[in-house]
C-alpha cells in the first residue's frame, strides 16, 4: 500500500498526454489545473477499484476481473462508458 498520499497520484506524463489528446490544438492548461485533474483521476481510479473489489468479494474472489469493473462502472452511474469499455476489452 502507498506510504504517502502523493504515491497514489497517477504519473504526470500520463495525465499530460491524456489532457493533450482531449483538448483541441492550441489550448493550454495551467500547472494547477493539470494537478487538479491528476488528483481527480487518482481518486476516480481508487473509487472504481474499491467498487470493483466489492463485487469480487461478493463473488468470494480475491482477483478483480473485467466484469467487476464493468459492474462497478454501472454502480457508480457511469453506464454510458460500459459499452465502449466492453468494446475495447474485446
Amino acid at each position: 500500500m502507498a506510504e504517502r498520499p502523493e504515491d497514489l497520484n497517477l504519473p504526470n506524463a500520463v495525465i499530460t498526454r491524456i489532457i493533450k489528446e482531449a483538448l483541441p490544438d492550441g489550448v493550454n492548461i495551467s500547472k494547477e489545473a493539470r494537478s487538479a485533474i491528476s488528483r481527480a483521476a487518482s481518486v476516480f481510479v481508487l473509487y472504481a477499484t474499491s467498487c470493483a473489489n466489492n463485487f469480487a468479494m461478493k463473488g468470494k474472489r480475491k482477483t478483480l476481473n473485467a466484469s467487476d469493473v464493468l459492474s462497478a462502472m454501472e454502480e457508480m452511474e457511469f453506464q454510458r462508458f460500459v459499452g465502449p469499455l466492453k468494446e475495447s476489452l474485446e
